[in-house]
C-alpha cells in the first residue's frame, strides 16, 4: 500500500490534508511548513507548486504563488528541496500543481523525480481525464504515485464513477465550482457529500474549498472521509511569519 492508503487504512474519518505554497513566506519556508504541518497533527500536506496562471485558485494563493514565483521557487529548486524530506517526514505528502510548468520540466522526468524524494501523490486539475488515460497515466503508475482527479457538485454520476475508478489514493471533492477561499454553502455541501457516499465509490472522499476553521471541518466531514484546508492556513502565513507558532495556533484551533 502506498503511504495515503495506508492512512485512510488506518484513519477512516476526520482527516485532515492541509495545503500550502512551496517557497512561501520564503524561498527557503518548504521543508519548514512541512515539519511544523506534521508536528501539529496534519495527517497528510499537499504542496502547492506555484504557477503563474492558476485557473482554480482563489486570490489569497493566488497571491502566496506570486510571492513564491518571485522568491525563485520553481519545479526544480522544490524537487531539490524535498530530496532529505522522508529522514524527517512520515507523513504522505501530495504535489498539486497546474500542467504547463510541468510540461516544461518534462512529465516522466517530474514523476520519476517526485517519486524519488518521496512524493506519494499528484494532483494536477487541468490535466484531462483522455490525455490522462491515454497518454499520462502510465508513467504516474510506472513510478508509484497515486493520481488525484477532482469532481464537483455539478460532476454526473457516470463521470465520477468514471473519475473515481482512474483516481488513487483518494477522491478530491470540490465544495463548488467556484475557486478556493471563497464562502460556501455547507447544507448544500452536506447534500452534495452524501450523494457521493451514496455512489459507494473505490476511493476515500476529501472534500476542499472553503474550510477555514473547526465549524467548517466538523460539518464538511460529515459525510467525507475527511476535508482539505489551504486559503485559511495562507492567510495565517502571511499574518505571521513564524512559521512554528503559526501552524500550531491554526491547527489547534481546527482540531481541538
Amino acid at each position: 500500500m502506498s503511504r495515503i492508503q495506508q492512512l485512510f487504512a488506518r484513519k477512516k474519518e476526520n482527516v485532515l490534508n492541509v495545503y500550502y505554497t512551496a517557497g512561501f513566506p520564503a524561498l527557503d519556508s518548504t521543508l519548514r511548513v512541512l515539519e511544523a504541518l506534521q508536528a501539529n497533527g496534519a495527517d497528510m500536506v499537499e504542496i502547492g507548486m506555484p504557477y503563474s496562471d492558476p485557473l482554480a485558485d482563489g486570490p489569497v494563493i493566488q497571491q502566496s504563488s506570486q510571492v513564491a514565483l518571485a522568491n525563485g521557487m520553481t519545479i526544480a529548486v522544490l524537487l531539490e528541496q524535498l530530496k532529505e524530506m522522508r529522514s524527517r517526514i512520515q507523513v504522505p505528502v501530495i504535489l498539486m500543481g497546474y500542467m504547463n510548468p510541468v510540461l516544461q520540466y518534462g512529465f516522466e522526468k517530474f514523476c520519476a523525480e517526485a517519486a524519488a524524494v518521496g512524493v506519494d501523490g499528484l494532483i494536477l486539475p487541468d490535466l484531462p481525464e483522455y490525455e490522462f488515460v491515454t497518454e499520462y497515466g502510465e508513467m504516474v503508475r510506472k513510478h508509484g504515485l497515486d493520481f488525484i482527479f477532482l469532481v464537483t457538485p455539478e460532476t454526473s454520476e457516470k463521470r465520477v464513477r468514471r473519475l473515481d475508478g482512474l483516481s488513487s489514493g483518494f477522491l478530491y471533492a470540490v465544495s463548488s465550482s467556484s475557486t478556493t477561499g471563497s464562502e460556501k454553502n455547507m447544507e448544500a455541501v452536506d447534500a452534495y457529500l452524501q450523494r457521493l457516499k451514496s455512489y459507494d465509490l473505490k476511493n476515500p472522499v476529501l472534500v476542499g474549498f472553503g474550510i477555514k476553521d473547526k465549524n467548517s471541518f466538523v460539518s464538511a466531514t460529515k459525510a467525507a472521509n475527511g476535508a482539505i484546508v489551504g486559503t485559511a492556513y495562507i492567510k495565517t502565513l502571511e499574518e505571521n511569519n513564524d512559521v512554528n507558532s503559526s501552524t500550531a495556533a491554526f491547527l489547534k484551533n481546527m482540531l481541538e
